[in-house]
Formats: C-alpha cells, structure tokens, sequence
C-alpha cells in the first residue's frame, strides 16, 4: 500500500510540473501571437499611409508640374509634331 502511495505520489508531482510547464510555454506562445498582431496591426497602418502618398504623388498635375520643371518637357502641338512616313507614303495626321 505505501508503494502505491508513493508511486501516486510521485505521479501527481510530475502532473503538477508538467501543467506548469504547459501553462509557461501556453503563456509565451500567447504573448508571441499577441506580439505578431500588434506588429501586423502597424505594417497595415504604414500600408495604408505608402498607399494615400502614392495616391498623392501621382495625381497628373503633380506628374505634369514635374515633367515640365525637371525633365523640361512640354505639350506636343502640331508646329513641334514629325510625322514619319513608311516607304514615302505620308498619311494625314490624325486630330
């Protein structure tokens, strides 16, 4: 009777360890997962900032501002316009 006592005994003890041990490594796991939300949470909110300033960089008056100041682009009118003929046969331009 006392072997069997004992040997309950000692299979509580390590049940109880083991719950503990559970219980630490179910709380890491939860603070991890809670980690990985809070950091998904920040890469949607800087997404969705890169997204507005794209948006914002590429309105066509910003596009245009830029072609025309830093490339020295400007409009094509008909007295800037080449037309290329293939084999000398001109085609008319079209409007």
């Amino acid at each position: 009777m006392l072997r069997v006592n004992l040997l309950l005994l000692v299979a509580v003890i390590a049940s109880a360890l083991y719950l503990v041990r559970v219980q630490y490594e179910s709380r890491a796991l939860y603070a991890e997962i809670d980690k990985a939300h809070s950091e998904a949470r920040k890469l949607e909110v800087e997404n969705e900032r890169l997204q507005v300033e794209k948006r914002e960089q590429a309105t066509p008056a910003r596009v245009e501002k830029l072609a025309r100041e830093q490339l020295q682009m400007r409009a094509a009118t008909p007295a800037i316009t080449q037309y290329v003929t293939l084999k000398g046969v001109a085609k008319e331009p079209q409007p």
